[in-house]
């Protein structure tokens, strides 16, 4: 059976909990055996983390130790998968710029706040974003700092006129992507601010095929959603 670690916590805005418990029940349908763990200290477990495929971190901010840091990465070099989304992986341990250079980028800016803005898909032979059309969010668009060697998915482009920062008008920013750490495979969406962005399909959709992408487990469309019909 392969397994997988939900680490959540850290600044509650980001409803780590409410999120997490979304994407479990699937995780669980799916075959994993899922553990949910609410402490850091779950990366210096080296039985445990050896014995993961997949570990889920929502984590928004807060500081990891040198130890936790050390075991969350050197699992994931070798061979221990990541995924997830927003701020939960995208905006951890900000002093932690080993972990930024695994994620393969962290977050900068949120112009105006909650806004509306189209999410477009750019890859449509990936398996995470095949048959999935662009659609539009109402929710914070991540402006962020990229690696330019992510395997871009899907993308959003900013109009400038939200958060007086007109100088990004037309700045088209990565929204969904794939790369590797290692041997670990890593999946990232910027999507999912709070528990109710996933109400469009689209959204939990990516996130689902994200999931099985990195743990190895995505052939054809696994999301049960109508979006990808």
């Amino acid at each position: 059976m392969t397994k997988a670690l939900v680490v959540r916590g850290g600044w509650t805005g980001h409803e780590p909990v409410q999120t997490t418990d979304l994407f479990i029940p699937f995780l669980r349908a799916q075959g994993f055996e899922v553990v949910v763990s609410e402490t850091l200290d779950s990366y210096v477990d080296a039985a445990l983390m050896a014995s993961l495929t997949l570990v889920v971190p929502c984590w928004t901010m807060g500081e990891m130790s040198q130890a936790q840091s050390a075991g969350l990465l050197g699992a994931i070099k070798n061979g221990v998968n990541i995924a997830g989304w927003h701020g939960g992986m995208g905006d951890s341990f900000r002093q932690n710029t080993e972990y930024q250079f695994m994620v393969g980028g962290q977050w900068v800016a949120h112009p105006g706040g909650i806004v509306e803005y189209e999410v477009n898909i750019i890859d449509h032979d990936h398996p995470i974003t095949n048959g999935i059309p662009d659609f539009k969010m109402t929710s914070e668009q991540y402006y962020m700092h990229v690696d330019p060697s992510n395997e871009v998915q899907a993308v959003c482009t900013f109009t400038g006129e939200f958060g007086d920062s007109p100088w990004i008008a037309g700045c088209v920013m990565p929204a969904v992507w794939t790369r590797t750490y290692g041997k670990g495979r890593v999946f990232y969406t910027s999507l999912g601010h709070v528990a109710k962005d996933f109400e469009v399909p689209e959204a939990r959709a990516i996130v689902q095929r994200g999931l099985l992408w990195a743990a190895g487990e995505l052939g054809c469309c696994c999301c049960s959603c109508s979006c990808a019909d």
